[in-house]
């Protein structure tokens, strides 16, 4: 190819062998360069594009309110690697990451601006595919604890046996329940969830089994409880734990003979309805205490699910943070690209008492305050912030640690097989011995990273 003399040929030749899309600005923001990747990427040609405002040709997610070039033209700083999308010339969303700078002229003058974007639309349909290896249902975890529940969860569906799901608050019991019906033979069936620690007895009873017209005052007509509403399908009995001994009695009749009477009735209706019972108490312990029937426990604890804390499963969190970044993005039509470094240091090693419904509103709160595409310190709850600000070095540092921390884990989870180890932290053996190395992490003597995996 022969090398052009002219100056502006010369730069449009440079700039077409770019594989980021680039374009130029002047001052009244008009379209003054465009080369070919950034054709390519958004569908116009640069003979439509030249002369024309930035805004109408890219139809970006950021242009109204949040222009990275307009705040480079404004301060004189550049912007990098802010994440955005675009709408191309046949209407189709492409996620970009964009860079801006000032241009000069040989004076010194500003007299426009450049930007260059890379469509990003591999990078996310590789994130989405990583993302769906890692979730079941809406149940997000690639923890070691996690991956068995994901492994037995189908088994669990495709039986009809009762299912006792145990763990703490905030751990998502409601999404297992959820997940178990709809892979399950019933999954076209109703799905119906009672909370039963939110009810007294009287309530509870009705809700549950329903009651004919003149049970009881204001019973003017005949109402169809939780379980005829959930015939053929799945009843999703919360808080299990916190129902009273009477409740308990009329529960296991139910389970026992597949009957309800309804309030004010003496006929029995028989069910066809999957019990599945979630609790954040110890079940068992109640039973030693006589607070909880044993012959009940037994019929609903047929098969028993154990969810992790998020202390038990830290691992899964920047997972997790993704994944409420990205519902939260869908939810409000906004461009949260994360949190940052030091966000996710402080998260990391937060106890989260409330588990991941804490962490949920923890974003949701970062969400209201963030005006920028990432969250930062400030923007967490006030308790969550340190006492005096700490530098981005420390954030590193934290999060180093964090890591250090998950290889010793994995490690030791593994007996020392560095091949499973990296599997288990979805990256290469190779990247595995490297941060061994560079964190000067001994690993066990009985290293078995040369037995069959």
């Amino acid at each position: 190819m022969t090398y052009p003399k002219c100056p502006e040929a010369r730069e449009q030749v440079i700039l077409d062998s770019i594989n980021e899309g680039v374009f130029t600005v002047d001052l009244d923001w008009r379209i003054t360069g465009f080369n070919r990747a950034a054709e390519s990427i958004t569908g116009v040609t640069r003979e439509e594009a030249i002369g024309r405002s930035c805004c109408d040709v890219f139809r970006a997610s950021i242009c109204e309110k949040a222009c990275a070039l307009r705040r480079t033209m404004s301060s004189a700083q550049p912007m990098v690697n802010v994440t955005a999308h675009i709408l191309d010339h046949a209407g189709q969303r492409i996620p970009i990451r964009i860079s801006t700078a000032l241009l000069r002229d040989e004076q010194g003058e500003i007299i426009g601006g450049v930007e260059s974007f890379q469509d990003l639309s591999q990078v996310e349909q590789l994130q989405k595919e990583i993302e769906a290896r890692y979730t079941f249902e809406d149940i997000v975890g690639r923890s070691p604890a996690m991956k068995k529940l994901f492994e037995i969860l189908p088994q669990v569906a495709d039986s009809t046996s009762t299912v006792l799901i145990e763990g703490p608050s905030g751990t998502g019991k409601d999404l297992f329940a959820r997940a178990i019906h709809n892979l399950s033979p019933r999954k076209n069936k109703p799905f119906i969830a009672v909370n039963c620690g939110a009810l007294p007895d009287t309530l509870l009873e009705s809700e549950l089994f329903g009651h004919k017209a003149g049970a009881f005052t204001d019973a003017r007509k005949d109402k169809p409880g939780r379980f005829a509403l959930a015939n053929g399908g799945t009843i999703f009995l919360d808080e299990i734990g916190d129902i009273s001994a009477a409740m308990q009695m009329r529960l296991l009749r139910v389970l026992q003979e597949r009957v309800i009477e309804p309030l004010g009735s003496v006929e029995p209706v028989k069910v066809d309805v999957r019990v599945v019972s979630a609790t954040n108490r110890d079940l068992a312990a109640l039973v030693r205490e006589g607070q909880f029937r044993e012959d009940l426990f037994y019929r609903v604890r047929v098969v028993a699910l154990q969810l992790p804390s998020l202390v038990q499963r830290r691992e899964d969190i920047p997972l997790l943070i993704d994944h409420i970044v990205a519902r939260f993005n869908r939810l409000q039509g906004r461009t949260v690209a994360g949190v940052s470094d030091e966000v996710l240091a402080r998260l990391m090693e937060h106890n989260f008492p409330g588990n991941i419904r804490e962490l949920e509103n923890i974003i949701e709160q970062a969400f209201v305050l963030c005006r920028s595409e990432l969250i930062e310190m400030h923007h967490l709850p006030t308790e969550l912030r340190p006492a005096q600000s700490t530098s981005a070095g420390h954030g590193a540092m934290t999060l180093r640690a964090m890591e250090k921390y998950m290889i010793v884990e994995a490690l030791r989870r593994q007996r020392g097989n560095r091949k499973k180890a990296a599997r288990q932290l979805g990256i290469d053996p190779s990247t595995l011995y490297r941060k061994i190395l560079a964190a000067g992490i001994t690993v066990p003597e009985s290293d078995g990273r040369y037995r069959d995996s």
